[in-house]
């Protein structure tokens, strides 16, 4: 998503307001660039191999082993955020019901999703989705996937639409536009996050208006779609204003449970099934405007975990609320003002009684004032306890909303549904740069790029690629 105003908002939300257009100027994603091209074809999984797992041990049985899987392809495994800050492009990793694992990331052919067994080895060749740009999120069946993805439109802004593709068999059987000139919106931008309940999709995404109420303005849409590629019921057309950050869980009946981090009302909110209306629960107040709220969640998508007894959780970076109050020149009643607790962003994990109503106040598990900390996640972690991870940046250096620093760790922790503390910090060696799945066992997989990080200079020009990617597990 485009960037927010680079000083304090003062002006209303509302769609008719010119002070709420978003610039295209400030975040420069990698993968918006990536043409779509031809389907590679053969068989040149044939020759690819898995290497022996490698360990990257902690205490506690926090053992993280790797399988290298080979890519046909280059992966652009940076992105510009705002202010050029540099973010890991985003991967996918979801499992099906048969326990294999499909995992998406883009190209310039377009976006790849590669199967793999159970065990992270590749099991045949790429699915290449032509005409794609971007990762929204994943969805792993056993005969294929569902992806969620941005597909060329023609409209007055000359930009992408959201679409929801479906393979079966190796075969595309439905791709369903989820923007378009009938609903006034274009997708420039996903920043998504996509969801399976057994029987509909829940596909929730930043959206561009292009023409109506809220011509050129930013916000987010929820869409539920059919097994069979219709759209459906329910969601909404526009939401959060803008939205920062987008958390998904999908629910056997009724909505959806789902969070955003909006700008203008200046925080993490509540909008499972409403939206995002001026009463929406709030979870915690943040000065939510340009990379300060940009960063929270990474790229703009953040993790909801569900409990046995229907708690939920999210962990995101923040850096608190000092004061929280309305803005007095917003005549719409909308923008709030936030003065922040600390310079730099602390680790928080934050919790919901259910899929309405946050439980309390946020738990931070952080505190260095002189540290940011980035990309942040959670997954649970065996039946009562949560993994929370984060990359910390010593002697960091904050402006404009983003701040630089010494990579200095990949931390693991584990947490109980308190928030509380199970033993230290580990600091390993791998990276969660994407979405996890979790196996039937409660291993944790995911993809990334084995690459050292560094934080101190932003990402000017073209992201480095790589050829191959690390398939993690990490079992309770």
């Amino acid at each position: 998503m485009t960037s927010a105003r680079p000083t304090a908002p003062s002006a209303s939300s509302a769609p008719s307001s010119p002070a709420h257009r978003r610039r295209h100027v400030a975040r420069k994603p990698v993968i918006g660039a990536l043409a779509a091209a031809g389907l590679l074809a053969g068989a040149w999984y044939a020759t690819a191999t898995a290497t022996t797992p490698a360990a990257s041990t902690a205490a506690d049985g926090l053992t993280v082993t790797n399988t290298t899987v080979k890519l046909p392809a280059k992966f652009p495994y940076l992105s510009a955020g705002y202010n050029n800050t540099r973010e890991w492009t985003r991967t996918a990793t979801a499992v099906a019901p048969n326990g294999t694992l499909r995992v998406a990331w883009p190209a310039k052919d377009g976006v790849h999703v590669t199967p793999l067994t159970a065990a992270g080895k590749r099991s045949g060749a790429d699915a290449v989705v032509k005409g794609t740009k971007e990762v929204g999120g994943l969805v792993a069946h056993n005969d294929g996937f569902a992806l969620l993805t941005r597909v060329s439109d023609s409209n007055k802004w000359n930009e992408t639409a959201a679409a929801l593709v479906r393979y079966q068999n190796g075969k595309q059987t439905w791709r369903t536009r989820l923007t378009g000139k009938s609903s006034n919106d274009t997708a420039p931008l996903l920043d998504g996050q996509l969801t399976w309940n057994g029987t509909k999709y829940g596909a929730y995404f930043v959206v561009h208006g292009a023409g109506g109420f809220a011509d050129g303005h930013f916000g987010d849409k929820m869409q539920y779609v059919s097994s069979k590629g219709a759209k459906m019921s329910g969601g909404w057309g526009w939401g959060c204003s803008h939205n920062e950050g987008i958390a998904l869980h999908a629910e056997k009946t009724g909505a959806f449970t789902s969070l955003c981090f909006d700008d203008w009302r200046s925080g993490l909110f509540v909008s499972t099934g409403i939206g995002a209306p001026d009463n929406a629960p709030v979870v915690q107040r943040e000065q939510c405007w340009a990379g300060y709220c940009g960063g929270t969640y990474p790229s703009r998508t953040g993790d909801l975990v569900k409990s046995s007894s229907g708690r939920y959780a999210t962990a995101f970076a923040s850096r608190g609320a000092a004061s929280a109050k309305k803005n007095p020149d917003d005549s719409s009643g909308r923008g709030w003002t936030v003065k922040p607790k600390t310079s730099t962003h602390q680790v928080a994990v934050a919790f919901l009684k259910n899929r309405n109503t946050p439980a309390g106040k946020p738990v931070y598990l952080t505190s260095a004032t002189g540290t940011e900390n980035v990309n942040v996640r959670v997954a649970p972690y065996g039946k009562d306890r949560l993994l929370v991870s984060w990359e910390s940046l010593k002697n960091a250096k904050c402006a404009n909303g983003t701040c630089t620093g010494t990579f200095s760790g990949t931390h693991f922790r584990l947490v109980d549904w308190n928030g509380k503390a199970q033993g230290a910090d580990k600091v390993v060696k791998a990276r969660l740069t994407g979405d996890i799945a979790v196996l039937k066992d409660g291993t944790l997989t995911w993809a990334y790029v084995p690459v050292a990080p560094t934080y101190t200079t932003p990402l000017n020009g073209a992201s480095p690629t790589a050829t191959s990617l690390s398939i993690a597990r990490l079992k309770p």
